[in-house]
């Protein structure tokens, strides 16, 4: 069974920093790009970030300079680091788990960033 779990959310004031985790089970880890998305209230769900089975990143234009996506494939888990926070960063951040050549992905249930003013 696959999972994928993401933790490290919370609140914070604007500024501030936040290192969100996304652990995954039941996969080959290592053969697998890793994403997080973010879902704000009312909004679509939008990619942040991603980070190839290689290690080559890249990130949305609102945020990058700010949010840092590293993967450790011995701990089968990938982070965001999220600094200079602003309140438009609040919103449910999920983790995504794709293997184009397999045609899978996988998504986590996320969890919520609150950034406050």
């Amino acid at each position: 069974q696959v999972q994928l779990v993401e933790s490290g959310g919370g609140s914070v004031q604007a500024g501030e920093s936040l290192r969100l985790s996304c652990a995954a089970s039941g996969i080959i880890f290592r053969f697998y790009a890793m994403h997080w998305y973010r879902q704000a209230p009312g909004k679509q769900r939008e990619v942040v970030a991603g980070i190839t089975s290689r290690g080559d990143t890249n990130y949305s234009d609102s945020v990058k300079g700010r949010f840092t996506i590293s993967r450790d494939n011995a701990k089968n888990t990938v982070y965001l680091v999220m600094n200079s926070l602003k309140p438009e960063d609040t919103a449910v951040y999920y983790c995504r788990a794709s293997q184009l050549a397999w045609g899978q992905e996988y998504w986590g249930r996320g969890t919520q960033v609150t950034v406050s003013s």
